[in-house]
């Protein structure tokens, strides 16, 4: 393992060789600027679902004749701390997804995000008080494949760049951040992707701006949210000039960072004008500079929910930002509804050179949003890294059956999976391994609620669970039964109470067929977000009723602390996935992705990714109101969520799903939608094919290998169909 100890200007590294590490430098700084600036305001990539590095060191003997810093990074890696708090969910997770395959397929690019000292936040969950949100307690110092930058002139010093910021317009204040870098290394060791993680929570920097920028999506105040954005997008330009990047695309993931085409129209009217361009550009000059600048960057929308649009008044951006930048918003990004307020998606959506949603449903609403760049939006649909979120013991099935081979690398080889519905091995092997994962996850869930028993007495803390309070064995769960899996972010369009709407409805379906389920919920709530934090208190509350009224057949348990880990064994461990967003609000959704890859049906509304998924009923079940997009309310008020409407749909499709994993004559249909999951969604939705979508609209001129693997996987689906 020596030979995969590193290093360059900015430091040592490990778990990449020598010449990797300049290659991917070189692609980065090459002055033919073939390679990507990849900008999100969060990346999720913890190291334990996904850690090739730890794979190879546990398969190496490292012992007492090894280097000094061998042994270092190897108890480093191997005993280090497994997460990196920098993601909040959906968002963040898919950037992590999208980087990792950008590292299996070697397209060169490199990320920009904020590190965040105290995180997202951490969940308590009491059964009173519902959620609590806690700090965050994480060392960037002591977390493996995470490198403090130096500053190559002085090395015993870390690099630092400089960020301005402008006081009421004209005084100049400075923020300063330290880079660090987090490296997304491949399956093989042989490709990486640098994330640049900016600290600002430094001693040289404001006091304001440490506070600003500890925690992710910070909502003390608009004032703060927009600081956060200004300090991501802001630094895009130093960055590249530091590190001497030359990459001729930005991609910005979401319009987070969006404050990056301000600079770059201010240094075209500075290459014009020069030191005095503030006071010679016209407003023609700026808009022919915003055109120029729009050729380099490539924007990703998420989602049609308002409160996801960023919205800053006026008055606010002027104390935080020359009164220049003021000018360009007030020219660029001028909002439709209230012109008190900047909108800084119709910034990124005007100023780029693509635009896309991230399904085919999502593009029709986001035209229906934005009519006036309709022409431009076009839809990639997302996916999910196969290779982190498909289980241990269904790699282990999938690498044992020839029809499969080479998975690993090409997701494309999960078309095959056709060829095995008649196999009685395969079948017999793949409910086996959902056994391994289904009793793992019920483990986790039965250890959990004995835990909090046995904490009950010990912290003011409630447990959060009807069943900790239960002392007979009634409380255990069994892998045998009927487990639905329910995991994402607690926001009212999601309606994460959706099937509960009627009780008595629900509770007779269970009862009278003597189908026992269980329903096992996670998710966090913006600490911001109350009425997202009252749908987990009301989920919460409904536990008793369910398991009262069903005589002990239903059992709905929430598990707090929703992380990567824990949505990793929901996803694989699930007998069906489900999710019951309102249409068309669920602009994609990846968390039923990641449940496909496993095999694991899904039961959905017909929103996001699954009218792509569904095929017709082959991959699981749909229910709920199919509006038409022009028609469609995009409202999230009460009374326009159709609880009554789409539980009564789910309740009538519910007695036939009990039945086909119940009865014995029924269960070879069940185990048919599985594999209709491998055989169609798997080739589809993961970021292998998703990342050679993008790189047809980043125009790089690639390898003659990576551009025929690209190639490839484009030809296995069209989104923008």
């Amino acid at each position: 393992m020596n030979k995969y100890i590193s290093t360059n200007r900015w430091g040592t590294f490990f778990g990449v060789t020598q010449e990797t590490l300049d290659a991917v430098w070189n692609n980065l700084t090459s002055s033919s600027g073939d390679s990507i600036l990849y900008v999100s305001m969060e990346i999720g990539a913890d190291r334990d679902v996904f850690h090739p590095i730890k794979k190879r060191l546990m398969q190496t003997d490292v012992d007492k004749n090894s280097t000094n810093m061998l042994r270092h990074f190897s108890k480093l890696f191997l005993n280090g701390p497994e997460k990196i708090p920098n993601y909040g969910g959906g968002l963040g997770i898919l950037a992590g997804d999208t980087l990792k395959s950008f590292a299996d397929l070697k397209i060169p690019a490199i990320a920009v995000s904020l590190l965040y000292r105290k995180g997202y936040f951490s969940q308590l969950v009491d059964s009173r008080l519902g959620q609590i949100s806690t700090a965050t307690d994480w060392s960037p110092e002591n977390t493996p494949s995470l490198y403090l930058m130096k500053n190559p002139d002085f090395p015993d010093l870390p690099l630092e760049i400089e960020i301005p910021f402008y006081e009421r317009g004209e005084q100049e204040v400075l923020a300063r951040a330290r880079l660090w870098m987090k490296m997304e290394v491949n399956s093989n060791l042989d490709y990486f992707i640098p994330e640049i993680l900016l600290d600002y929570s430094i001693p040289s920097s404001p006091e304001w701006i440490r506070q600003v920028s500890q925690s992710l999506y910070d909502s003390i105040s608009d004032q703060a949210k927009a600081i956060q954005r200004r300090l991501l997008g802001a630094s895009i330009v130093p960055i590249k000039k530091v590190l001497g990047l030359t990459s001729k695309t930005i991609h910005l993931n979401e319009q987070h960072g969006v404050a990056v085409v301000l600079n770059l129209i201010a240094e075209r009217l500075a290459e014009k004008f020069g030191p005095a361009y503030i006071d010679r550009a016209t407003d023609s000059d700026i808009f022919e500079a915003a055109e120029d600048v729009a050729k380099n960057i490539v924007f990703t929308i998420h989602t049609p929910v308002k409160a996801g649009h960023d919205r800053f008044n006026k008055d606010l951006i002027g104390q935080i930002s020359h009164s220049f930048s003021s000018r360009l918003l007030h020219l660029l990004a001028q909002d439709d509804e209230n012109p008190n307020q900047y909108n800084f998606t119709k910034l990124a959506m005007r100023v780029n050179r693509a635009a896309n949603s991230v399904s085919r449903l999502h593009k029709a609403v986001t035209q229906k949003q934005f009519p006036q760049f309709a022409g431009k939006i076009t839809a990639i649909t997302n996916g999910v890294h196969h290779l982190t979120w498909i289980s241990d013991a269904k790699a282990a099935l999938y690498d044992s059956f020839a029809e499969l081979k080479n998975w690993r690398d090409d997701p494309a080889v999960f078309a095959n999976a056709g060829l095995l519905f008649t196999s009685e091995d395969f079948r017999e092997s793949f409910e086996k391994a959902w056994k391994i994962d289904t009793t793992k996850l019920i483990d986790y869930v039965n250890n959990m609620l004995s835990l909090h028993r046995k904490q009950m007495h010990e912290t003011w803390i409630d447990p959060p669970n009807y069943l900790s309070n239960i002392e007979n064995g009634d409380q255990v769960l069994s892998p045998d039964v009927f487990t639905i899996g329910f995991a994402r972010r607690f926001s009212t369009y999601k309606r994460a109470d959706l099937i509960f709407d009627d009780m008595d409805k629900l509770a007779e379906i269970i009862v009278s067929n003597n189908y026992p389920v269980n329903f096992i919920y996670a998710g966090k709530a913006h600490p911001s977000d109350e009425p997202g934090k009252s749908i987990i208190k009301l989920v919460l509350d409904l536990q008793d009723d369910l398991y009262l009224k069903t005589n002990g057949l239903g059992k709905l348990i929430f598990i707090p602390g929703y992380d990567m880990k824990i949505a990793k064994m929901m996803v694989s461990g699930a007998h069906a996935w489900l999710n019951s967003p309102k249409r068309p609000l669920e602009a994609s959704g990846t968390s039923g992705m990641k449940a496909a890859m496993n095999g694991v049906p899904n039961i959905s509304t017909m929103d996001g990714w699954w009218v792509e998924g569904y095929h017709e009923g082959k991959t699981g079940w749909k229910f709920g109101y199919e509006s038409e997009v022009e028609n469609a309310c995009l409202s999230e008020a009460p009374s326009a969520l159709l609880y009554e409407q789409d539980s009564a749909s789910f309740y009538q499709i519910f007695p036939e799903i009990l039945a086909m994993f119940y009865e014995k004559r029924l269960k070879s249909g069940y185990v048919d939608k599985c594999i209709y999951n491998l055989q169609y969604n798997c080739p589809i939705f993961n970021t292998h094919r998703m990342a050679a979508e993008y790189a047809e609209r980043y125009n790089l001129h690639l390898s003659d290998q990576v551009a025929k693997r690209l190639e490839k996987l484009r030809k296995i689906y069209q989104s923008d169909m």
